[in-house]
């Protein structure tokens, strides 16, 4: 995973709502992963790894923050780990597809250190929104990059 998880992929559910990874993922996500909610009605999945660095960061938060704790809460409450079968193929906890409103077309989408599973229109609906923003703001994000 040296560059981590990159690009967009848009395979289907099949009707027992499994997804099959993109083969590009699967080496990396072979040892387990884990799926948790995430940011903007998405899925979040972590390499087990991946997950317990995250979750060793928030075992720092205070537990005095109450958003903090809400935070934890929300995510690992949705957490459910587990292992790709031999054609890399993962079912989706339905509380979690309803989550993200995954029917059959989803995206998958490579975000570095972990991929998001979105429903396919949301995806499209979100890039929409967020392009012109995108050029807009990367100096502000990255000073002196571009």
């Amino acid at each position: 995973m040296a560059l981590g998880f990159l690009g967009t992929y848009t395979p289907r559910l099949d009707d027992k709502g499994r997804l099959i990874l993109p083969a590009k993922f699967r080496a990396d996500m072979a040892n387990g992963i884990v799926l948790t909610r995430g940011m903007d009605r998405c899925i979040a999945v972590y390499t087990v790894a991946a997950f317990e660095q995250l979750s060793e960061k928030l075992r720092q938060s205070p537990a005095s923050n109450r958003a903090a704790r809400n935070y934890i809460r929300v995510l690992l409450s949705g957490a459910s780990d587990m292992t790709p079968d031999s054609q890399g193929r993962i079912p989706i906890p339905p509380t979690l597809r309803e989550y993200a409103g995954l029917e059959r077309d989803v995206a998958v989408v490579g975000q570095g250190d972990h991929v998001e599973i979105w429903d396919s229109s949301a995806w499209d609906e979100f890039l929409v929104q967020t392009e012109q923003e995108f050029a807009n703001i990367s100096d502000e994000i990255i000073p002196g990059l571009f």
